[in-house]
């Protein structure tokens, strides 16, 4: 029986190796026959290894997995790897085998894998009219931040975004705390500010970017200052008055 080969390309490591450990739990007989970090090392393990499937993540610096599907089009099923759902509902409807979301999930990842499966004695689709629509999307698309990279001693760990309940600046770092956790990060606040979804996250101080779902109540202290309660913390946020305006509603 022939043994069905895979490349995947991804560009971020950490990502990179948990969906190689991940396939290799739900797909132990998968023979991953190289992991790419870019798009141009993707191209050429195309070419070098001729895989019956790809995992490509669609947004990369340089050569996206976009380009290099343009290649892979007709030669081997395409599983698309991606941060963002409307780039993933709009590949699987159009025809590309499936997709995969990231922060990785097993159980998402096996389904994906069953319907590969499925189709790996058919012919691999032309997805031209796909990567032309997706492509376009890419273009108009304002994709936020899904997840942070955290340290945790020598461990490395994802936490999406719906975990943080804010983020707070902590001299040289940002502190992204969660309802029974906190780490630091290296990103300034700023910069997250500009990457995070702002129907979902609200700064309030010049330090402080809270979580909307985290919220359990606003209430004013002693001294008139606006203090957010959250669900699953015990401290309160501090509003600062230039924030003030954005819960006169609530």
């Amino acid at each position: 029986m022939k043994q069905t080969r895979a490349v995947l390309v991804e560009d971020e490591a950490v990502l990179r190796t948990q969906l190689e450990d991940m396939l290799g739990i739900v797909w132990p007989e998968l023979n991953i026959v190289a992991a790419a970090e870019d798009g141009e090392s993707g191209l050429q393990a195309l070419d070098e290894h001729r895989p019956d499937v790809m995992f490509l993540d669609i947004q990369m610096p340089g050569m996206t997995g976009l380009d290099v599907a343009q290649r892979a089009s007709g030669r081997c099923h395409v599983v698309f790897v991606t941060a963002y759902t409307q780039y993933a509902v709009a590949a699987f409807e159009a025809g590309a085998v499936d997709y995969v979301l990231k922060p990785f999930n097993e159980k998402r990842l096996r389904l994906a894998v069953e319907r590969v499966r499925e189709k790996l004695d058919s012919r691999p689709l032309r997805l031209d009219g796909l990567l032309t629509e997706l492509a376009t999307r890419v273009a108009q698309a304002r994709p936020y931040m899904r997840w942070v990279t955290v340290q945790r001693g020598a461990n490395v760990r994802l936490l999406t975004v719906d975990e943080i309940a804010y983020f707070q600046s902590d001299t040289r770092y940002t502190r992204a705390v969660t309802a029974d956790s906190e780490a630091l990060i290296r990103t300034p606040l700023k910069d997250l500010l500009d990457s995070l979804d702002p129907a979902q996250f609200w700064q309030i101080h010049r330090s402080t970017i809270v979580n909307l779902s985290a919220i359990d109540s606003v209430a004013r202290d002693a001294y008139g200052h606006l203090q957010v309660r959250l669900r699953q913390r015990t401290e309160t946020l501090r509003v600062s008055q230039p924030f003030a305006h954005l819960f006169r509603q609530m």
